[in-house]
């Protein structure tokens, strides 16, 4: 969804307003993606919220907590997905603003809490599997839409193939949460 956010609405209702209409109460639900939170923290200081406080990791986080609770509270696996590189993301069109090294650090420590907090059933890496090895606050070329912001078919297509069906629905031995192995970018 276009200008999706964890917190906020304004294109739209963010996550936490929309999570039951839109994955619990759909039938048959046993798993869920979030991968949310990089407009969360690209929209401030932007042309969408040129006054708008700086995303936090904290604010965040605690509105993952809370989709990953309501979600559990159904029997349905959450699996966190890290956001990906968006350097230069929109720059030159009248959203411009929405990428800031500052706002990367915040992106790259949201992603460290993604990996590593538990909060999850399981984790996509998509920074991993979209980010350019010899540039990782940028897409690899190969991935990017245009916009740095989104990814193209090919990105798309790796960030499938980093998610696979134990991810998603887990196995008798799941003891807790996986990070997905990094795929390989040519």
């Amino acid at each position: 969804m276009s200008g999706a956010r964890v917190l906020g609405s304004k294109m739209g209702e963010n996550a936490l307003a929309r999570f039951g209409r839109d994955v619990l109460e759909q039938p048959g639900v046993r798993a869920v993606i979030v991968m949310m939170g990089i407009n969360d923290i690209g929209w401030p200081g932007s042309t969408f919220a040129p006054s708008a406080p700086a995303g936090s990791v904290e604010a965040i986080t605690a509105g993952y907590r809370q989709l990953i609770e309501r979600a559990h509270a159904r029997g349905i696996r959450v699996v966190g997905a890290t956001l990906p590189p968006f350097e230069n993301a929109l720059q030159g069109t009248p959203l411009e603003g929405h990428y800031t090294p500052a706002k990367d650090q915040t992106r790259q420590a949201l992603n460290a809490w993604i990996r590593s907090s538990g909060a999850f059933d399981a984790v996509a890496d998509f920074d991993a599997a979209l980010r350019d090895p010899a540039h990782p606050a940028r897409m690899l070329p190969v991935y990017d839409s245009g916009d740095h912001l989104h990814p193209g078919d090919a990105g798309y297509e790796a960030m499938a193939k980093a998610i696979g069906m134990e991810m998603l629905f887990g196995n008798a031995s799941d003891a807790g949460q996986r990070v997905v192995s990094q795929v390989a970018v040519k």
